[in-house]
């Protein structure tokens, strides 16, 4: 049974620092690519960032997170890591993890319906 379990959100001042944590089992790790996704409320998913199998190539969606967020992967530890700086009132939302088996090691995948399995969520919320 494949799990996603993602962790590390909370409440935190606009200009601050969160690192979201997403430990996957049940699935060969090195086999996905790993995204990150969000949500506001009353909004639509969003994607956030992508990691290839390798960990090489990794991509960001450029309008709002770019610059201030990355992601990296542990495939020895199935994790995948989302560090976000400068964070603002506007990034306050659930924030999910999820999984894309690919053959490619360096492939990266920015549409949600291209992914296999996701996690619950992590909320994040940032007071302005």
């Amino acid at each position: 049974q494949v799990q996603l379990v993602e962790s590390g959100g909370g409440l935190v001042q606009a200009g601050g620092s969160l690192r979201l944590s997403c430990a996957a089992s049940g699935l060969a790790f090195s086999n996905y690519v790993m995204g990150w996704f969000r949500q506001a409320p009353g909004k639509e998913r969003e994607f956030v960032a992508a990691v290839s199998r390798s960990g090489g190539t990794r991509t960001y969606n450029p309008d709002s997170v770019k610059g201030r967020f990355t992601i990296s992967r542990d495939n020895a530890k199935n994790t995948v890591y989302l560090q976000m700086n400068s964070l603002k009132f506007e990034d306050t939302a659930v924030y999910y993890c999820a999984a894309d088996r690919r053959a490619d090691t360096v492939v990266v995948v920015t549409q949600g319906y291209e992914y296999d399995y996701w996690g619950q969520g992590t909320q994040v919320t940032v007071s302005s």
